[in-house]
Formats: C-alpha cells, sequence, structure tokens
C-alpha cells in the first residue's frame, strides 16, 4: 500500500501562496458527539464527524460508502433533534404567554453566527437564533456599521423568521471581507455577538483530489486563525520624563496577505488612544506603544489585545514609573491623575491623587495651578495649602476652555508639578449638553414670529439648596435655578447666618455668581452656619431659598483606617505577591500605595506610585535572596491613611514547584535477581534542591506490561539504584520519580524493556552520571563515574568520545589516544558555536566496554557573565581562591572541590561565602595542596570554573605571600631633583599607592627635617606625589637626602646623594637658572647668537630677542669695536641678523650684540676666530661645493679645457682635480686656475694619453662633493678638432698682416704745410704696404714721401701741401695671411702762419700727439691685462643691513656687480690671447 499522503486544508496559487481554505465535501460537527453517552459511542465512531477527522482524502468505494451512511445516520438525528427542539419550543413559548413578567428576560444567542471563508462572486449567509423576552429587535453590523438593504439594494437581504435570523450577501467581493455583528436588544439589555466573513479569489488550477470550491452558499464553514505573541515586553520600570517603548511580535497563521488584525492596547483594563503621550504602532508583525513623556499616571498594567475574526490574544505586563528627581532636595513627589469635576460657567472643582512619596516629611498641603488654553501663562488659584485632594476654582471667565496642574508642599520645599488635566471649558453644564447633542432637523421653512416686549420679571426661589463638599477649608453649595426666572438671565446672591443668630450676611456682595455652585472660604472651623440663595436679574432680587439646616464646618469626609493584616508570598526571584486586608469603613476609597523595606535598614520605597485598588498587588523589582517588609497604607480625597502593620520578612526567591520527571534510564549491571539502573537528572528541578528519587518496576509478560511496583520506600540521593527481588530470565520496565520539598514529580516515561540476566562478558559495562562542566567556547570538562560492572578484571582506563550533535553515529571520534586513570577530563573543542554530545568508554585488561550513553547536547559558547576563579593574596600574606556568580537563585550554593570531588574536610581551607562570592583560604599552603581546585554554583546554568595549583604556582605565590606579609611601600619613582624656577631645587618621589594616613619623614645627613623658610614639604595623597623644596643650594647643603615612609605596618624609604662634582653642578646650574630668570625680566635672547650661510654664500649672523618694546636697543661689535651702520635696527619677528657678504679671512674676528633698555640688557657672543672661523669657512665651503656646476669641455687655441663655475669664489677653497681617480701632478702642459667664479683645467696640446674621467673635488673640512666628465671617445675627439681648428685660426690671426697703431679720421691742415703721419705695421712675414688716394696708389715722388722701416714703422708725408692733396687716404698692408687697412680723410685749408713740419703720432689708445717726434709706442707696450679689467677692490666687506628703502640701492649695486662681473669673466674665457686695441684719432687740428 501505497504511504497516504498528510491531508492539508489549504488552497495555494502556483506560486505556493495561501489564498484561502479548502473544505471538504462533508464535515460533521464535533459538538454532535460531545454529548453523547457510552453506549453511543460505536455509533458516533461510524459517525461523519468521526470519519471526516480521521481522514478527509481516503479514496476508494468503501470510504465512499461509509460516508454515504454516516450522512444517512447524521441526517436522521438531525431531524429527530429539530423536531425536539421545536416540541420544547412551543412548550416554553406557551409559558411565556402565561407569565409574561416573570419570564421576561435578556436577549440571548442560542445559534451564534459562525465565520466563513468563501470564492469571489459566491453567496454566503450569516444566521443566528436568538432568544428573550420580550422579543429583541435584531440589527446587523459591517465593521460597526449599520447595513441599510435599501441603501444597497440587491446586494444585501435581511430576514427573520421564528427568531431565526440572517443576513446574506449576494455575490461577494473583497471589500465583503470584514467584522460582521449582530446586535439583539430589548428592554432587558443588549447583546452582540461576531462573525468574520473572508473572501478569496480562486486563481488557477488545482489538485483534483481536493474538493473544488462549491457554488451557492457555504454557511457552515471558515477561517480558524491562530495567533501567537512572541517577544513580548516584560515587567519595565522607567521614570517620570523618560520615553518608553513596549512591543510584541505577533505571529498570525494562516499568513493572509493583505489582512490586518485589530490591534489595541489597554491600561488597567482601559482602552488607550492615540494622543501626544502615547503613539500605537503596527508594522504587519510587530505591535508597538510608545509613551514619549513618562509620568505616574502612565503606571498600570499594559495590556496587548489582537483580535482576528475568530479571537482574540493577550499579552501584558506592568509598568512601573519612578517619581522624577525632585527640583529641591526633600521634596514630595509630584501628584497625579489630576480631573475637573463639575465644571459650571465660573467653577470647576479639581480633583488629584496623592503623592506616594512625601520626601520624609509629611506634606503640609496642595497648590492648584490653572492656565488659560491657548496660553503658557500659569496662575496659582490658592494662597494658603490645602490638605484635601479636592478643590473648588472660582473666578473663570464663561466661555473659556483651562487646564489645572497641582504641586505638593513639604517643609522642604515645592514637588515638580503633575501633567496638566484635560483642557475643561467654563459654560453652564446645560449649554455644554446642547453642544454634545444633535443639532434640530431641517424642515426647509424659516419662521419669523415677532413678540411683544415683555416686562421683566423678578426670578423666584432657588429649589433644592444643599451643602455638596464641606471640609474645614471650604464648603461648596449647589441649587437648581428657579422656574420662574423670566426671559433673560439670571445671577445669584448667596447669604450665610451663624447658627443661634438671626442675623444673615450676604457673601458675594460685589459680583453676583451666574453658576448654580458657589464655593465658601474663611469659615471658622467648628462654627455651624445656615445659607440660603436669592435670585436677581434687571427686574430686581428675588425672595431667598428655603435655608439649609447647620452644619458645622469641618471634614465630613474621614482619612481610611489603616488596612489590615498584610501577607506577602514567593513569586519569582525578583518579585513578591502581597495581599492584604482592606481598610474598614473607608469612604471614597482612591486605592492603595504598598512600600517594601529591606530587613534592618528601616528605610521604605513605594512599591507603586499610582493607588491600586485591589487588595492584592505584586511587587517588582527586587533584589533577589534580600529579605523585605512590606507594609500598606489607604487613600481618599482627605488624605492618606495610617501604614498597616508590618508584614512578616520574606525572602525574595522564586516558588518551587515539583521537579520534572527523570530520563534516559539505562542497566549499569545486571545480575540474576538484580539490575543496577541508572539515569539522568530532570530539565527543570522545581527551584529547590532533589531530595531523591523513587524507581517503579513492572513485567512485562508477552508485550503486556504488568502493575507498577515499589523498588524503594525511602528516597535515594543518587541518580544509580539497584533494583532487587527480581526474576532471572524475566523482562522489566522501569520508571522514576524525582522529590524536592515540593513534593515527588510526575514518573519519568517508561523506560526500555530489560531482560534480567547475569552479564558474563570480559569487558566493563558503561561509565555513568557523565556531567559538562565549565563550558567555554574552547574547551569543556566532563565529569563521570566508572562502571558498576568492572567485568573480569579491574577498570585501567577511560576514553573519552566527541561527535557533533547533529551528527551521525558514524562520526564519534576519540578525544585521548591513551587511556586516562581520573574520573574526569578536560577537552578541547574543536570549533566554537557549534553542539556537541560526549560518551565515555571504561577499559580492563580484556579489552574497552560498552560506551555510556551520550551527555546532551552542549553547545560550546562562553556565556556573558562567566567568571574564572581568582587567586588573592591579602595583606597577611594569606592566599584564597575567589569565584564570584551574579546569576545566583536564592537556592544557589558554591561547592567547591579539589580535584573533582567535593571538599569536606575543612582542615587544609575555610570555605567562606557571603552573597555573590565564595571564598577558599588557604590555612598553611603547602606541596599537599597542589591539585585542580573548582567550584560549581548549583541552581544556575552551569556557573563553574576551575584552577590549576601546580608546583610552580605553589612557588610563585609563597613569594607574594611574603612579600605582603612584609610589605614595601611601591614606589613609582626614586628620590630625584630637579631645578626649577630661579633655580628653585625640587626633591621629589612619587609611591605607586600610599594612604592619606601615611607617614613621611625628611632627612638630612641623619638629622630631620621641618617645614620652614628653608624647606617646604608636600604630600599629594591623591597621586602619590611627595616633594621638599628648596629654594638655593649653598655649600652647607651638600651631602644624602633621605625620605621615609611609612604606611601602616609597610615601609620605604629612598635617597639621594648629593657630595663632590655632583653637588657642584647642580649647584652651579641652580645659579644658572637663577641668573637665567633674572636676564629674561628684560630684554633678552631667546636663541643665542649663531650663523647661517645663505645660498649666495653670504653669512647671516642672527639670534631671536624676547621682551623687547620700541624703545629697546641693539648694537653689534666686532672685536671690541661698534660695527657702522643704522642704530634703527628692524626686528623681524623678534630675529636680529647682520650679514656678512663675501667672507674672507679679515671677517674673522668675536661679535657681539648688545640688548639694553631701561629695563636691564644682554649679550651675546659668537666667536668666530680659529676653529669657530673655520667651521664657518669650512661651511661656506661646503655651499660654494653645492653650488658648483657640472664640469664641461671647451676647446682652446692651446689645447682643451675643462670648467666649473660656482656662486663665489674664495682663496682658502681646497680644489683638487684629478684623472682617471688619481689626482693630477700640474706641469707646464697641464695647468688650473681661476677666473673670477671659473675653476678651469687647461690641457695643452693634448694626447690621446689625456683621454679619460676628469672630476673636480672641493672640500669643505668635513667631507668632499666631485663633479665628473668623462673626455674620450666622440667627446675628445669633438674637442681634438675644435682645438686643431681655434690652433690654426690663432696661428693666422697671430701672423696676419694689420695696421696696429691707428690713424686718425680727420687731419686738417693748412695749406703749404708739411704733413707726416706714422701708424705701426705687424705681420709674419713682413706685409707689403701701399698708400692709396681716393682708391688709387700713390707713389714715392717729392711731392709724396713714403717709409717702410723695420718692418714695423709706415709712415706717409706730404712735403708742401696744397688744396689738390685734400681728399680721402687709405693704406693697405698684406701678407699671406690676410689683408688690413685703415682710412683718414686730409682737408686742406688756407694758410695762417708757417708752423713748419707737423708730425702726427698716436698712442696705445689711438689719440694723436701733436708735436711729438718721439718713436710710437710698440704694440707690446700697448697689450692689455689677459683677464680685461681688474676686479674693483673692495671698500669695506662688512656690510651692514640697511633699512627696507636701502635694500633696494644694495640690490642695485649688487646686480650692477654682478653684471660687471658677468663682463669680465665673458672677456677673459672668450679671449684669452691679447686682445687688438683700435687706435682711431677722432681728434681734429686746426
Amino acid at each position: 500500500m501505497p504511504k497516504r499522503a498528510k491531508p492539508t486544508y489549504l488552497a495555494m496559487d502556483k506560486e505556493n501562496q495561501i489564498i484561502g481554505y479548502v473544505v471538504p465535501i462533508f464535515r460533521g460537527s464535533q459538538e454532535y458527539a460531545s454529548g453523547f453517552s457510552d453506549m453511543d459511542e460505536t455509533r458516533v465512531k461510524e459517525g461523519s464527524g468521526y470519519v471526516s477527522r480521521r481522514s478527509l482524502f481516503t479514496r476508494g468505494s468503501e470510504m465512499e460508502r461509509t460516508e454515504q451512511t454516516s450522512r444517512k445516520v447524521s441526517m436522521r438525528e438531525s431531524a429527530e433533534r429539530i423536531s425536539l427542539n421545536k416540541r420544547i419550543y412551543e412548550n416554553e413559548e406557551y409559558h411565556k404567554r402565561m407569565n409574561e413578567d416573570s419570564l421576561m428576560h435578556a436577549p440571548e444567542f442560542v445559534i451564534k453566527p459562525r465565520s466563513h471563508t468563501v470564492w469571489e462572486k459566491q453567496c454566503v449567509r450569516l444566521h443566528c437564533t436568538v432568544s428573550g423576552w420580550p422579543e429583541p429587535r435584531v440589527v446587523w453590523y459591517k465593521n460597526n456599521v449599520t447595513i441599510d438593504p435599501m441603501a444597497h439594494p440587491g446586494k444585501y437581504k435581511l430576514e427573520s423568521s421564528y427568531n431565526v435570523h440572517s443576513l446574506e450577501i449576494n455575490r461577494c467581493d473583497f471589500d465583503d471581507t470584514a467584522q460582521y455583528r449582530v446586535s439583539a436588544m430589548n428592554s432587558k439589555g443588549e447583546l452582540s455577538s461576531y462573525a468574520s466573513i473572508v473572501v478569496k479569489r480562486f486563481k488557477g488550477e488545482v489538485d483534483d483530489s481536493l474538493p473544488k470550491p462549491r457554488l451557492g452558499l457555504v454557511p457552515e464553514y471558515g477561517i480558524n486563525f491562530e495567533t501567537h505573541i512572541v517577544d513580548g515586553f516584560g515587567v519595565s520600570f522607567g521614570r517620570e520624563g523618560e520615553t518608553m517603548s513596549l512591543g510584541a511580535t505577533v505571529i498570525i497563521s494562516p499568513n493572509l496577505p493583505r489582512y490586518q488584525p485589530e490591534v489595541q492596547w489597554y491600561r488597567d483594563d482601559v482602552l488607550l488612544q492615540p494622543s501626544k503621550w502615547c503613539q500605537m504602532h503596527w508594522s504587519g508583525d510587530r505591535a508597538g506603544l510608545t509613551l514619549t513623556h513618562l509620568n505616574k499616571e502612565d503606571e498600570g498594567l499594559y495590556t496587548l489585545r489582537i483580535t482576528t475574526k475568530s479571537k482574540y490574544e493577550t499579552y501584558s505586563a506592568y509598568v512601573f514609573v519612578r517619581d522624577g528627581d525632585a527640583e529641591v532636595e526633600g521634596a514630595p513627589g509630584a501628584p497625579l491623575d489630576v480631573t475637573c469635576q463639575d465644571a459650571n460657567k465660573d467653577y470647576v472643582i479639581v480633583t488629584w491623587k496623592q503623592p506616594a512619596v512625601d520626601g520624609g516629611s509629611s506634606i503640609l498641603g496642595y497648590f492648584v495651578d490653572r492656565c488659560e488654553v491657548g496660553t503658557t501663562h500659569w496662575s496659582q488659584c490658592n494662597d494658603t495649602p490645602i490638605k484635601f485632594a479636592r478643590f473648588p476654582v472660582t473666578g473663570l471667565v464663561e466661555g473659556r476652555s483651562y487646564t489645572f496642574r497641582v504641586r505638593a508642599v513639604n517643609k522642604s520645599g515645592m514637588s515638580r508639578p503633575s501633567r496638566a488635566s484635560e483642557p475643561v471649558a467654563a459654560m453652564d453644564p446645560a449649554d455644554r449638553a446642547r453642544m454634545r447633542g444633535t443639532s434640530a432637523p431641517w424642515t426647509g421653512q424659516i419662521i419669523v414670529t415677532e413678540e411683544e416686549p415683555a416686562e421683566g420679571v423678578v426670578p423666584g426661589r432657588p429649589k433644592n439648596l444643599e451643602v455638596t463638599e464641606a471640609t474645614k477649608n471650604y464648603m461648596v453649595l449647589s441649587w437648581n435655578p428657579p422656574g420662574e426666572r423670566g426671559h433673560e438671565g439670571i445671577m445669584y446672591y448667596v447669604e450665610k447666618c451663624v447658627s443661634g443668630t438671626d442675623s444673615w450676611q450676604r457673601v458675594n456682595t460685589e459680583i453676583p455668581v451666574k453658576s448654580p455652585r458657589f464655593a465658601l472660604f474663611d469659615l471658622a472651623e467648628g462654627k455651624a452656619y445656615s445659607f440660603r440663595v436669592r435670585c436677581c436679574n434687571s427686574a430686581g432680587v428675588g425672595e431667598p431659598s428655603e435655608a439649609t439646616e447647620a452644619i458645622t464646618v469641618g471634614d465630613k469626609l474621614d482619612i481610611p483606617s489603616a488596612p489590615g493584616r498584610v501577607v506577602p508570598t514567593r513569586n519569582t526571584d525578583t518579585s513578591v505577591v502581597v495581599t492584604w486586608e482592606a481598610s474598614k469603613n473607608a469612604k471614597e476609597l482612591v486605592g492603595y500605595y504598598i512600600e517594601a523595606s529591606v530587613v534592618g535598614s528601616h528605610t521604605y520605597e513605594p512599591c507603586n506610585n499610582k493607588p491600586v485598588k485591589g487588595t492584592r498587588f505584586i511587587c517588582h523589582g527586587l533584589v533577589t535572596g534580600q529579605s523585605y517588609v512590606f507594609r500598606v497604607k489607604a487613600l481618599n480625597a482627605a488624605g492618606l491613611s495610617d501604614c498597616s502593620q508590618e508584614s512578616e520578612a520574606i525572602e525574595v526567591k522564586a516558588a518551587i514547584a515539583s521537579p520534572t520527571p527523570p530520563h534516559g534510564i539505562s542497566v549499569l549491571e545486571c545480575v540474576r535477581d538484580s539490575m543496577v539502573l541508572a539515569w539522568k537528572q530532570p530539565t527543570f528541578i522545581g527551584g529547590a534542591d532533589i531530595t531523591g528519587y523513587f524507581v517503579d518496576y513492572r513485567e512485562v509478560v508477552n508485550g503486556v506490561p504488568g502493575r507498577w511496583h515499589e523498588a524503594n520506600i525511602k528516597a535515594v540521593s543518587e541518580r544509580a539504584y539497584r533494583v532487587s527481588d527480581l526474576k532471572e530470565n524475566r523482562k522489566y520496565q522501569f520508571q522514576v520519580r524525582a522529590a524536592n520539598m515540593a513534593g515527588v514529580g510526575i514518573p519519568s516515561r517508561p523506560s526500555d524493556t530489560f531482560v534480567c540476566e547475569e552479564w558474563t562478558i570480559a569487558v566493563p559495562g558503561p561509565p555513568h552520571d557523565l556531567q559538562v562542566t565549565e563550558v567555554r567556547a574552547k574547551s569543556v570538562v566532563l565529569l563521570y563515574k566508572p562502571p558498576v560492572y568492572q567485568g573480569r578484571d579491574p577498570v585501567n582506563g577511560f576514553y573519552i568520545d566527541i561527535k557533533e550533535a547533529s551528527a551521525k553515529e558514524e562520526a564519534w571520534r576519540g578525544v585521548n589516544e591513551k587511556a586516562v586513570s581520573n574520573n574526569y577530563m578536560k577537552i578541547k573543542i574543536p570549533k566554537e558555536g557549534e553542539s556537541y554530545v560526549f560518551r565515555v568508554r571504561a577499559q580492563n585488561k580484556a579489552g574497552v566496554g560498552k560506551a555510556s550513553d551520550p551527555t546532551e547536547p552542549v553547545l560550546a559558547e562562553t556565556k556573558p557573565g562567566t567568571t574564572e576563579i581568582v587567586v588573592e593574596v591579602d595583606d597577611e600574606g594569606v592566599i584564597s581562591l575567589n569565584f564570584a556568580c551574579s546569576n545566583l537563585t536564592p537556592d544557589s550554593k558554591f561547592v567547591w572541590y579539589k580535584n573533582y570531588e567535593e571538599i569536606t574536610d575543612d582542615t587544609r581551607l575555610t570555605i567562606e561565602t557571603k552573597g555573590e562570592k565564595s571564598k577558599a583560604t588557604f590555612k598553611t599552603l603547602a606541596e599537599d595542596d597542589i591539585g585542580i581546585y573548582s567550584c560549581a554554583v548549583t541552581h544556575t546554568d552551569g556557573a563553574s570554573s576551575s584552577y590549576t595549583l601546580s608546583a610552580d604556582e605553589l612557588k610563585k605565590l609563597l613569594g607574594i605571600s611574603h612579600d605582603h606579609k612584609f610589605p614595601i611601600i611601591p614606589l613609582k619613582t626614586e628620590l630625584a631633583v630637579e631645578l626649577q624656577e630661579k633655580g628653585r631645587v625640587r626633591f621629589w618621589l612619587q609611591a605607586e599607592k600610599i594612604s592619606a594616613n601615611a607617614k613621611i619623614d625628611y632627612v638630612f645627613n641623619d638629622n630631620n627635617l621641618s617645614q620652614g623658610e628653608k624647606y617646604k614639604m608636600n604630600f599629594n595623597k591623591e597621586t602619590g606625589v611627595i616633594e621638599m623644596l628648596m629654594e638655593s643650594l649653598r655649600p652647607e647643603d651638600e651631602g644624602t637626602f633621605t625620605f621615609q615612609l611609612q604606611d601602616g605596618k609597610a615601609t620605604n624609604q629612598s635617597s639621594l646623594v648629593l657630595i663632590g662634582d655632583v653637588f657642584k653642578e647642580l649647584q652651579k646650574e641652580s645659579e644658572f637658572i637663577c641668573k637665567e630668570w633674572h636676564r629674561k625680566q628684560g630684554p633678552h635672547f631667546v636663541e643665542y647668537l649663531s650663523y647661517e650661510v645663505t645660498p649666495e654664500c653670504s653669512v647671516v649672523l642672527k639670534c631671536k630677542v624676547g621682551n623687547i618694546k620700541k624703545d629697546t636697543v641693539a648694537v653689534w661689535y666686532k672685536d671690541g669695536r661698534e660695527v657702522k651702520g643704522d642704530n634703527n635696527l628692524p626686528f623681524t619677528e623678534g630675529v636680529l641678523k647682520l650679514e656678512i657678504a663675501q667672507i674672507s679671512k679679515k671677517d674673522s674676528g668675536i661679535y657681539e650684540i648688545v640688548m639694553k633698555d631701561d629695563r636691564g640688557k644682554d649679550t651675546s657672543t659668537l666667536n668666530l676666530t680659529d676653529q669657530g672661523f673655520r667651521d664657518l669657512m669650512n661651511e661656506v665651503f661646503g655651499v660654494i661645493a653645492n653650488s658648483s656646476t657640472p664640469l664641461k669641455i671647451q676647446s682652446t687655441e692651446e689645447g682643451i679645457r675643462l670648467y666649473s663655475f660656482v656662486s663665489y669664489y674664495n682663496d682658502a677653497l681646497q680644489v683638487t682635480w684629478h684623472h682617471k681617480d688619481s689626482a693630477i701632478a700640474f706641469t707646464d702642459r697641464i695647468k688650473s686656475g681661476v677666473v673670477g667664479e671659473q675653476l678651469w683645467l687647461q690641457i695643452s696640446e693634448p694626447t690621446e694619453k689625456d683621454k679619460g674621467k676628469y672630476a673636480i673635488e672641493f672640500f669643505d673640512g668635513k667631507g668632499s662633493l666631485q663633479r665628473t666628465v668623462e673626455l674620450a671617445g666622440q667627446a675628445f675627439d669633438d674637442a681634438y678638432a675644435e682645438f686643431q681648428r681655434l690652433k690654426a685660426a690663432a696661428v693666422a690671426e697671430r701672423n696676419r698682416a694689420r695696421v696696429a697703431g691707428g690713424l686718425p679720421d680727420v687731419v686738417t691742415i693748412q695749406e703749404k704745410k708739411a704733413l707726416n703721419l706714422t701708424c705701426n705695421i705687424s705681420g709674419n712675414p713682413v706685409p707689403d704696404v701701399t698708400w692709396l688716394k681716393n682708391e688709387r696708389e700713390i707713389v714715392t715722388d717729392d711731392h709724396y714721401v713714403m717709409k717702410f722701416e723695420a718692418g714695423k714703422y709706415a709712415s706717409f708725408t706730404i712735403t708742401t701741401v696744397n688744396t689738390t692733396d685734400s681728399g680721402k687716404y687709405s693704406i693697405l698692408v698684406k701678407n699671406k695671411y690676410g689683408t688690413e687697412s685703415a682710412d683718414f680723410t686730409l682737408m686742406v685749408t688756407e694758410g695762417r702762419g708757417d708752423l713748419g713740419i707737423s708730425s702726427y703720432l698716436t698712442d696705445a689708445d689711438g689719440n694723436v700727439i701733436i708735436g711729438s717726434r718721439s718713436r710710437p709706442v710698440s704694440p707690446t707696450e700697448k697689450r692689455k691685462s689677459v683677464t680685461g679689467k681688474k676686479m674693483q677692490k673692495r671698500q669695506d666687506s662688512v656690510i651692514l643691513q640697511k633699512p627696507l628703502e636701502e635694500d633696494g640701492k644694495k640690490e642695485g649695486k649688487k646686480t650692477e656687480k654682478k653684471e660687471e662681473k658677468k663682463v669680465d669673466k665673458t672677456d677673459s674665457v672668450a679671449n684669452p690671447m691679447d686682445k687688438k686695441e683700435a687706435a682711431n684719432n677722432q681728434d681734429t687740428l686746426e
């Protein structure tokens, strides 16, 4: 037979989403079978209900026949029942008509409407049967809205017949999904019943085995929602002014889309509405309530109610609200529940409840404040405090709304104000009722009438005057307006009369009152008064009302009597149930306040801050294990009663119950007539220790168990027991019951069937009583007991197995490879967060026996709050083991073990437990105490820990104990000395731990020092710093200083020796600091004189100054002489500078700067002589070296030149040239030199040997810097070729023909004179000389005489000059290397006398020398210096820094100088040969 599928009632779409219920073809009602007798049981089982519940979807012809038979039987029974009910009904109706009055009763639903789930576009009918007399009127509602068939024609149909009422809904759609209510009402009362309709859309195809939706009405089927509230809120505690949120997760099944249950919140059974004080939330699966601003009015039992179409579920918890912090210490708590009663035109009664906290002194009274709605101004209503919790507020403005609040006052001060009341309008109650009522119907007609003006009518007498409130502070009168009042409004005058007199006195003489209520104050307490009231209007004052009886001024309402006997009862580990007897003869009782006090404290704290009305209350928030006493106070408007008598003390701990059944029964040993059983402890022990176990057994014969028999009459404490008097080879079952002080629990499930036959196996039986303790994330400790059955040989070891809890049996794996002999083992956990089970196997010589039953699954995690055993050594050296547990229950106990055996011998240890801590103290720690110590806490979630005391740990603890017996005050720092401002000397040390009562002795050379002018002692008790101050050190202070410390029995000392050089150095430094302090009182140097070298190789002397002012003067000196310069030195950020440009040896000297003003002066000196100057120059050399450019190659006519430029050259700069990493030995062919800032190496007539790497090395006294170039390969070839070209060009340039001495440009001479011009000619070979006139050659004759002497001097002579000689003359010299010419112009004028023959010679610069017959200067004598113009001699190398306006001039001069240098360098580098100077004679001779 195939396995029958599990029936389902859910209809699902293609996406497996639930869309509704699928109902079977027939389902009998279980209610029918519930009333049948035992004789009808067989027939019932064959009925339709039994069949449908057993298997709804059984297929086959047999099932169909059974179903048909069942339907016939059911129909017949139903018909018989209907007939019987009809006869009963007719009989009841007959008796009702016979005596209608005696049988009148409220409506009652005989048959209630049932909920339905139908398909879309189907019809559904709800019907019910209602009884009641007179006949009830029935009304149907949809979501609390009356159903009107006329408003929806064809949609709804209502029928009523013979007390059967029905509602038919035609062609249902989704909007018809709702809650429907039927209400029945007659003169005796009203009753309602509810039903829900869920409309579903049929989607797609369904399984053929499921019944299809039925067309037409389906009135008997509906949805049954299951609602579960999980993750609820617990008992909560808040404080006034805080925000609190409550919430719970709601699970509704089936989970229908778009279905939302009705979510309601209640406080003390009163439905809450959304307001500014409370907000409700619903997120689809979680309901929430937020109390935005807690007040004591919010305290109470909160209930969450989830209503579905089937039923509702609730969840409740209490919320406690404590008083907020008082603004004044000792002030009472704020009143609560301020409400307004009996509001009239100018009068309202304000009531409130007294607070539970009076601040330590009795409350003197209360002040009532009012605030008009729309404003924020609060005004006090009463001048003196009132004790009665009810007060009439008068003087209100009619038509305006007010809110009220109340404040309590005692001798310490005023409380915080209460929460404001709801707004109330000052108006006539009749007007208020009319405003709440409905307006008159609109008739469509407006009728205007006109009345004759009536004369004013004096109002009549007020009626029903009485005193409604009477206290010793005030009385309240109330009355009804008169019947005769006219058409205008009326007002009232109140009159009073002292009893025994006939004198009536009007109370409100100035302003009549409008309200038929009036409060009278300032009445004499103890006197009796009568009162009456008069009406008045514009027509006059009416007659007075009847006077009241004489009423004595005093409180009519008495304070309630003290409640009776108070009985506390255990509830949970943090709460106690308190019950009491109600106050006797209490009038207008408001409720009770419960107070609790820890036994012995004599201080009571309120358990509730909002009065409770019952005589039972659960006090939460108590401390587990503490003992409390309770008392109760009653209160009404008159005040609080006296406290009840204290209850008996009760310890806060959970109420106990009997334990749950044990489980895991197994056999440990079996002989012929007995069996040893073992079992596991109950999962819940009932809150109390298990006192023992009871074992029952029964024999099983042919599978049929017999009766149970007791195996033990006296309870056994172990979880193993030998059951005797059994019969061999018989089968038995066992059950075990656990017992505690609450009683014996229910028995366990019967064990498996065991055969009583003797075991003969050689290996041992299974170990038992496995316990897992000390559970951590990475380890656990497993405890076990050896097997009862040892086997053939004694047990000699154990093996432990482990596996994941969810793994298969094949996953067991061993923990230890070698057997262990102990009955415990610490096991390392393979994976944190996984659940594991463990088992143990015993071993003897024959082998390994059967494994024990596995433990319960253990989750490998370290639980929050887990603690470990802590070793402590006290001040007396006593060593103890300490274990703390914060999760104690009232019945928890600390149990100590050594090697996991309980410690019962107190010869080595003393165990003391107090509160949440337990201490095991060693009396005399020795080697006998070595072992594993553990502590476990009973009645907790496995709180336990262990500590291993090894030989090394023993030695360490004994050392610490010795130090504690003979303690030393630990020091963070030893005695030290430091110098402070003004050279003050401070001796100090810091103790690591020292009390405020410590004693310190200050000793110098074995003499105690005391506080005085010389010595100042300080001891900072918070930081442990001990110090002694001295203003200065004198020669007599040389010696040893000692601080001696004593704190209780702990001592220590620290010494400091100050003798010899150490003392002198300290004294010298102290004096220096003192001088420095005095120096800094005036202008002083923050940073003394120093120097720096700029990139331009200038040296800047600088210093940083402080505490300067406008009058401060700074003067620079060198070698005692003031440096010339501007004395108005600018201070740039407090820095003074002196610049030395192009430093040289003459700048060596001692530099000094003096700062002074009227406060004093300060001097700073810098020695730049000898080594100081050498160090400075080395730094300059370093800057020069770093400024050097890379080596470059230049060809000259002499050879190849290597050169590098520096920013500044100094003659003392050490420069070395290298060739192929070797220093060059200079010769006539290889020379080095300096031209300006150029350093060069000249290689004349270079050869192949001159190839290679060249370097120039700069040395700055500390290191060197090299610049290199490779003169080889193509670089050498190019340079050599250029050298050859320049050499040839130089030879040609030197030997070419040239006119060395210049001729004048113009010569003017008188007619008939003689002219002689001479010029220098050079060239090799000797050039040919030709003279030209106007570009034509001149030949020597008598008129023109031309000579060329010694190959150097050419002369031109005109013997007699005439006018024809005027013109342009030229000399042309030529040899093989070149040609050169020189021109001059001759101008002949008329004669002016005979001057003779004139010769014109030129000097080296080409100037004409008149009348000189001497020989011209040779070209050699006219040759200039190779380097061009000589460098201008520096007039003064010391340049004082100028003001800002002169810096520009200085920069300009520098720039000009640099440009001049650049020109010189260019001249010297570009042409090292002699330069030709053209002599151009520009003078004109007349």
